[in-house]
């Protein structure tokens, strides 16, 4: 029979819950600790998932490493609270699951990848994108050659809210957008440059800017973002990111040769398609030829459960994450860092080291 992972859950808001049922519904884990500082919403989530009384209910993260036998924890608490908790439960040797960001730093993200390295612990991050189908599907499609020769890739997301008090459009939104394409490129950026607007919270009204907890917010939150990444083949990819937006679209597309595969999670039907079409040279003309739409199929499931399979399946084989790794964490928080910087410089070109391992 094979072992159940002992598995306690850090924090029950509006994320944590949904990692917490799809732990309690898993054949090879078992929950065995739940911890929130707010003990009414500990009660209300012992109700609400008909948790045994044998599940400890936590308040004080300290009290965790007193638990018998625990083997992994997944924390789901804000972003700028990881690096410790992170760090804790590493040295304690338990394997860690996290929600997205790994941390707000680039230093204390690369620092807690070689800390699991260290401690021989798996670190993955729940970059949940990374896990769903069409993207899965979609990065098989690039891999395989079927866009042709690869010229740019686009992006948007936009919405009406929530805005965020304590980051930009750029750290809410952008970190999707850029794992997918950094998935389906196989590659990492090498220049990046960002430039933004601001209409709603400017200078001096965001209690959190500059602060330790944010190293990386800028002093006035950007509620409409553009962003350029370059990668090391000149493919660039434009992303385009709002707040402020009624018209909420969640669409990314890579545009070759022969094609555009195009991903939109607001389609009921047809999230993922490739656009077939190209030019035929008539003399000095160019003839668009071999147009039409295929509507590729993807596999049923919720992503957030392919990541909860993909955290026990590591631990139980000992294997490192090749989808999202503490290593791919670290790439996309310095990719965001990088464009911070370039924000706040109105542009400017800002290069990364593509090398990093």
């Amino acid at each position: 029979m094979t072992k159940k992972i002992k598995i306690a859950v850090v924090g029950v808001g509006r994320w944590g819950v949904h990692l917490l049922r799809n732990f309690l519904e898993h054949p090879q884990a078992s929950v065995v600790a739940v911890v929130d500082p707010n003990p009414e919403r500990l009660m209300v989530v012992k109700q609400q998932y008909h948790l045994d009384d044998e599940v400890l209910l936590i308040t004080e993260w300290k009290a965790l490493k007193q638990v018998a036998g625990l083997d992994a924890v997944v924390i789901a608490t804000p972003a700028s609270t990881h690096y410790l908790l992170i760090t804790d439960a590493l040295r304690w040797g338990y394997h860690v699951l996290a929600e997205k960001p790994l941390t707000l730093n680039p230093a204390e993200c690369r620092e807690l990848y070689q800390l699991a390295q260290k401690q021989q612990r798996q670190l993955i991050v729940d970059h949940t994108y990374l896990f769903h189908p069409a993207v899965s599907r979609g990065k098989a499609v690039v891999q395989a050659n079927q866009l042709g020769d690869l010229r740019y890739g686009y992006a948007t997301r936009t919405h009406l809210g929530p805005v965020r008090q304590d980051v930009d459009a750029l750290w809410d939104l952008a970190i999707h957008d850029i794992a997918i394409f950094n998935s389906w490129l196989n590659q990492i950026p090498v220049k990046v440059q960002a430039t933004g607007t601001v209409w709603l919270q400017r200078g001096g009204e965001s209690a959190n800017s500059h602060s330790p907890d944010h190293p990386i917010t800028p002093s006035s939150l950007s509620d409409l973002v553009w962003a350029i990444l370059t990668y090391p083949n000149n493919f660039q990819a434009y992303i385009h990111l709002c707040w402020l937006n009624p018209d909420k679209q969640r669409r990314l597309s890579i545009v070759g040769s022969l094609g555009s595969l195009i991903f939109d999670e607001m389609s009921p039907t047809s999230p993922l398609t490739i656009q077939h079409g190209e030019f035929e040279r008539q003399g000095n003309q160019f003839i668009p030829v071999n147009q039409k739409q295929q509507v590729l199929e993807i596999e049923i499931g919720e992503p957030l459960r392919r990541v909860c399979n993909h955290f026990i399946t590591c631990i139980l084989e000992n294997t490192c994450s090749e989808v999202s790794s503490g290593l791919v964490g670290t790439q996309l928080v310095e990719i965001l860092t990088a464009l911070t910087q370039s924000l706040e410089k109105g542009g400017q070109p800002i290069f990364l080291n593509a090398n990093q391992d």
